[in-house]
């Protein structure tokens, strides 16, 4: 019987799964995917915090492979929250792509005014970067925000460059240094769930990426260590070893950060905790702070 990989229906989680497929057919394992609507594709129209952050994308995969309705399903890695339901494990991670964020443009840098973006962390970076700009929020796909910046709605609007190589995108405009604009936990990683059943971990751990991997869970333990909340301006990136975190004010007015060399789980949780210690007034700033959270795709 094939193994049943669950997706989202949305054409850059289905390029995703098709890439885990891919893996999983190199190494003979036989599998078909299903796509399993969620409360995030469903509700656009609000800001992503308000109906439950990027959780709201990974819950519904989880209950299908808790269900027997599915045997896996492929996520964002950035998606994926830090508490996670019991019986459900993340067995694998693919080599990753760019973590950088691009500004996509439809005018000149110059006449840049209007961003659209929908994710705290990236409106606080532009703010800091530049506090005149206007941020307004965006909500959609990548092909739903990319057809309302050609058709004029927003100046720019900020996309994950690894989504955009995956489509095939290509736009006017810049690449964000992710040393300046930190990304999110996991930016650019896709990762693999599944049930706590032996049979299926030994399956599919043959496709996980280590050097990844290494890097994506210190930055996971950062994230867990500072808490916050969904919509906590937060940026965590790390990449062999090297680990960069930041904690923004909405606006962008102050920015508590730290840059260290971290070997294990454990040393980049303590670095998380000394950061979450320096910035519990700009955590307390950002609604829904009871739980970890994400950035938009």
């Amino acid at each position: 019987m094939p193994l049943r990989i669950g997706t989202r229906g949305s054409r850059l989680a289905l390029a995703q799964a098709e890439m885990v497929c891919r893996a999983l057919a190199a190494q003979g394992v036989e599998v078909e995917t299903s796509i399993i609507r969620t409360k995030g594709d469903e509700v656009t129209g609000v800001p992503l915090h308000e109906i439950g952050g990027q959780g709201v994308f990974v819950r519904a995969l989880d209950d299908a492979i808790l269900s027997g309705e599915i045997d896996a399903a492929v996520h964002s890695m950035k998606d994926i929250p830090a508490q996670r339901p019991e019986g459900v494990s993340t067995i694998a991670v693919l080599p990753r792509e760019s973590p950088a964020d691009f500004l996509a443009l439809s005018t000149g840098m110059a006449d840049v005014k209007v961003v659209g973006t929908s994710s705290t962390r990236r409106k606080a970076q532009i703010l800091r970067h530049d506090p005149t700009m206007e941020v307004r929020v965006l909500r959609g796909n990548v092909d739903t925000r990319v057809r309302r910046l050609l058709a004029g709605d927003y100046h720019a609007i900020v996309l994950a460059e690894a989504g955009m190589k995956r489509l095939g995108i290509t736009l006017r405009g810049s690449r964000l240094p992710p040393e300046r604009f930190v990304p999110t936990a996991n930016q650019g990683a896709v990762a693999v769930v599944c049930r706590a059943d032996p049979g299926l971990l030994i399956t599919l751990a043959c496709i996980d990426h280590t050097p990844t991997r290494r890097d994506v869970t210190l930055e996971r333990a950062v994230m867990e260590a500072v808490g916050g909340g969904c919509a906590t301006p937060m940026g965590i990136y790390c990449r062999q070893g090297h680990l960069i975190a930041e904690i923004l004010a909405p606006d962008g007015s102050r920015t508590e950060r730290l840059e260290v060399d971290v070997g294990i789980a454990e040393e980049a949780r303590r670095h998380g905790e000394v950061l979450r210690d320096r910035a519990r007034d700009l955590i307390a700033m950002a609604p829904g702070a009871m739980a970890p959270g994400a950035d938009e795709p």
